[in-house]
């Protein structure tokens, strides 16, 4: 067996180790007794903050000083909103949102 196929077999074997453990962690740990009111709070408000770190990110290299003013981006974002209040399905929200900023990316740039 060649050295790059064995670092590629390791590597996959440490992933998956991981990934087992990860998955294991909340039963092993939290099996027999109520979670902390900490991890509560972090699973309450994490994946918010993410995407909101992520919008954050997304909107970091928009350039507005020339035509088009990052309308396609501005809107796309404003169609995930309007889609997220409305219908309350992430997956709809993202695919229609990104939809739209590639059809709009591509009529107005």
């Amino acid at each position: 067996m060649s050295e790059r196929l064995t670092g590629i077999l390791l590597s996959v074997g440490a992933m998956g180790l991981v990934t087992l453990a990860c998955r294991a962690a909340p039963f092993l740990l939290f099996g027999n007794r109520k979670p902390p009111a900490l991890l509560d709070y972090v699973q309450r408000y994490l994946p918010p903050m993410i995407m909101l770190v992520l919008v954050f990110n997304s909107y970091k290299a928009l350039d507005v000083s020339k035509a088009p003013w990052g309308l396609p981006a501005l809107l796309a974002g404003l169609a995930v909103a309007l889609l997220q209040l409305w219908k309350r399905n992430a997956l709809l929200s993202i695919v229609g949102g990104t939809g739209l900023y590639m059809i709009l990316s591509r009529l107005v740039a």
